[in-house]
């Protein structure tokens, strides 16, 4: 197997070809520009100005407005008019998707549009038509008829375009040719692509979007391959995960989507889509893309050299492994809490790790994000721990104790190979991988049927340092299971947030990974506990430790590797949106986030519903002023219910399916 980039193992810009937004140059090398979309009603002018300066204030270099009609589409040029008047000249772009004369307007007046080959010129009615070869080409060619003219126009006007394609608005033809697949994602841009190409015109972007972040890497990787292969060069690539969300689950999933990508050097410009202000996304954006301000090596074309693999980058397969004890061998991966750098160890120390304890009872209650393992080092514990959980703590203390709830870690092979207190069950062996990695790195540990190995760099690559160790356990059939362990010397719950899931995360999409320990340098920790600020835009409320237990979930379930809780799929808002986002994600989440496994989107209008939600088991969806529609999967069960009431119907209808739960039943 291939690869989609040339260097696996140090960060390099991926080369790519440059385009000019008004101005502003993306791709080639150039910085890597952060962008957002403003959430007012476009013909509201003067709320539209206010907010793009808001968001040109935060750091936007590239700001998006949507345009669904022709009115929308003319009054660009006065948001623009005025932004100019106030002194800014930040490249707007409009957001078209139902409407290609509205684009044709846009192109005139402002430096790019974003059309969606998924809903440009196709339909989208959930239709599975068979299409023969020749009625198939007939559909390309009225595309292209439809889509020739904004070519043309954005080739006269300077105009840059990006082709962006969203894995939940699919049309039916390539639905029905390619499924609801990341191939069907790459070949729907593909076709748009080729159009304006045949047309000489080359000022463009691509984007393959998706709310689930392995379907989104998978699409951009196999993007860059097919455009290698067809036309010998990579166009600049915009990077987002869609409906990320709010909060700290926002920030997970785009960290883990797009900072996948941007490790491997994939990415000229990012979007954050968080249900937040716009303003609020940039932050975010900034924390991303800092992590790569330094490295400006870039990569020649991917055909300059590939690299093969014991593995397939662009389909999710989890890697092969042996069990020991309930790691390993297809069992979720496990979760390793760190509480080493408290001073004791208490019963309180486990409440923030999801086992609450009651004294008049004797009794432990356990959570869903109950850690598996707690990491204490060489710090004592006196009292009755709760069955499910184990004690990972040094190899005297563990034989000391001669219980199986205590376990022993190794720093090295070679302390676990000359050391006299192995566990004959289950041993963590950490293993020296940034000294070069080769046979006698393992030599003590291969195939031992009680050891789980322990992965973690201090290098820069961190990343690719632990990657090329999976890679080297696959190339040479070592299966014991392995421990990602992840340490962040970051200091706001933002950065550590990014630093965990784009390192973490980047491995558990590619199928490695049968636990995670996520931990924080001694400064990092003594910051985050003192001061305890919670990052930029929000507070958190928690301890370092109860902080590092929910994001090490989080980055599990946002990687589909293990559900532990509700899952929102929640678009960002815009000046479609058709009732008030924020306040009614929160109620529906404050509702229903006891309800463990459940996949619920919350659409602000037509254009995200139910085509973007098209990963969610239910739906709810602006589809007038003050009107929601409900949705079970892609099929609607209650139309235009008042939105008053339409929460109390969104639980009806999680109760008439038999996934509700009373909030008092969950333990």
């Amino acid at each position: 197997m291939q690869l989609y980039t040339e260097d696996l193992f140090n960060y390099k810009r991926l080369k790519t070809r440059e385009v000019n937004v008004g101005g502003l140059l993306i791709g080639n090398g150039n910085p890597i520009r952060v962008q957002t979309m403003t959430t007012t009603d476009t013909m509201d002018t003067k709320a539209t100005v206010e907010q793009t300066i808001r968001c040109i204030e935060a750091g936007s270099e590239l700001v998006r407005i949507t345009a669904p009609s022709k009115k929308e589409a003319e009054n660009l040029l006065n948001i623009k008019n005025e932004l100019n008047k106030q002194g800014y000249h930040t490249p707007l772009i409009a957001d078209i998707h139902f409407t290609p004369n509205a684009a044709e307007i846009a192109a005139r007046l402002i430096e790019k549009v974003r059309v969606n080959p998924g809903n440009y010129v196709d339909k989208k009615k959930f239709e599975q038509i068979e299409y023969t070869d020749s009625e198939y080409q007939e559909e390309i060619d009225r595309i292209q008829q439809r889509f020739t003219p904004l070519v043309k126009i954005c080739k006269e006007y300077g105009t840059a375009m990006r082709i962006g394609t969203n894995h939940g608005s699919l049309s039916d033809r390539i639905m029905s040719r390619y499924g609801d697949t990341p191939m069907g994602m790459v070949e729907s841009a593909m076709e748009f692509l080729r159009i304006a190409r045949y047309e000489s015109y080359y000022n463009i972007i691509l984007s393959m979007k998706a709310s689930n972040p392995q379907v989104m890497v998978q699409a951009y990787r196999l993007l860059i391959q097919k455009m290698d292969e067809e036309f010998g060069e990579i166009y600049p690539l915009h990077l987002g995960v869609t409906e990320a969300g709010d909060g700290e689950d926002g920030r997970i999933k785009s960290a883990i989507g797009i900072g996948t990508l941007l490790e491997d050097g994939i990415g000229d410009t990012i979007r954050v889509s968080l249900t937040e202000d716009p303003e609020l996304e940039i932050p975010v954006c900034r924390d991303i893309v800092k992590r790569y301000t330094k490295a400006t090596d870039i990569t020649d074309r991917p055909t300059n050299e590939k690299i093969n693999l014991p593995y397939s980058p662009f389909v999710y397969k989890r890697r092969k492994t042996f069990a020991v004890q309930n790691i390993g061998e297809g069992k979720v991966p496990v979760v390793i809490a760190d509480l080493s750098k408290q001073a004791t160890i208490s019963t309180d120390s486990l409440s923030s790790i999801g086992y609450s304890y009651s004294e008049a009872l004797d009794k432990w209650t356990i959570g869903d994000m109950a850690a598996d393992f707690v990491f204490v080092n060489d710090k004592s514990v006196e009292f009755n721990l709760p069955g499910t959980l184990q004690v990972i703590t040094t190899p005297e203390i563990a034989a000391l104790k001669n219980n199986n709830q205590f376990i022993p870690i190794f720093y090295s092979t070679e302390e676990y190979n000359n050391s006299p207190y192995k566990h004959t069950g289950l041993n963590f062996v950490f293993v020296d991988i940034d000294n070069g990695i080769d046979e006698n790195s393992f030599n003590a540990v291969t195939n031992a049927s009680n050891v789980v190995l322990c992965l973690s760099s201090q290098k820069t690559n961190a990343m690719q340092q632990i990657r090329k160790a999976f890679i080297y356990l696959e190339q040479n059939d070592i299966k014991n299971p392995a421990v990602i362990v992840v340490d962040s010397n970051w200091q706001t719950a933002d950065e550590h947030l990014i630093h965990y899931g784009t390192e973490a995360g980047a491995l558990l999409l590619d199928g490695f990974g049968d636990g995670l320990c996520i931990g924080m340098t001694k400064d990092a920790y003594n910051s985050f506990n003192n001061v305890n600020t919670g990052g930029r835009n929000y507070n958190t409320n928690k301890t370092a430790e109860q902080f590092m237990n929910n994001t090490a979930f989080g980055i599990l379930q946002a990687t589909r590797t293990r559900i532990s809780k509700t899952e929102y799929i929640s678009c960002p808002s815009c000046g479609r949106t058709l009732f008030e986002l924020q306040e009614t994600t929160a109620k529906i989440r404050a509702k229903t986030n006891h309800l463990k496994g459940v996949k619920i989107a919350i659409m602000g209008c037509i254009v995200n519903g139910p085509g973007e939600m098209a990963d969610a088991d239910f739906g709810y969806v602006g589809s007038g002023v003050g009107k929601i529609t409900l949705y079970k999967g892609k099929e609607v069960v209650k139309k235009n219910i008042d939105s008053e009431i339409a929460v109390d119907e969104l639980i009806n209808l999680l109760k008439e399916n038999d996934v509700w739960l009373e909030p008092k039943s969950i333990n």
